[in-house]
């Protein structure tokens, strides 16, 4: 693989590896932002539990999505791609922060790219 490709892919990798941990991570502390403000209110009330718990298991899921981009990054890829368009797709169906759903969209395709350049690092080691 080439210097310059070989970059690229490091940089993604622990963008799309270390991105997700934090994010899921403050689930927990809300230090970044009020993340039970992007559950809709239609959506909190058909949850068993509240929303903060709901949070919780969200963040849960981004540490474990961020932990497997950095071990298994093209499964890891994938896994952080649909994870990114399911929230956008509910941001847009919401009718609220789409701005944000628009952001989940673009870091979507910038973890699809993750994904392609991963099979190139892989041809390269053989």
């Amino acid at each position: 693989m080439n210097l310059q490709v070989k970059k690229v892919f490091t940089l993604l990798k622990y963008t799309y590896g270390l991105v997700p941990i934090v994010a899921g991570l403050d689930k927990f502390t809300n230090i970044l932002t009020d993340w039970g403000q992007y559950v809709s209110p239609g959506f909190a009330d058909m949850l068993p539990f509240d929303k903060g718990i709901f949070m919780s298991i969200v963040g849960i899921i981004e540490i474990v999505a961020g932990i497997l981009v950095l071990f298994r990054p093209k499964i890891g890829g994938y896994v952080v791609m649909g994870w990114l368009l399911a929230i956008a797709l509910t941001l847009v169906f919401s009718g609220h922060f789409i701005d944000v759903a628009v952001r989940d969209i673009v870091m979507a395709i910038g973890a699809f790219s993750l994904v392609q350049l991963t099979d190139i690092a892989n041809k390269s080691k053989q």
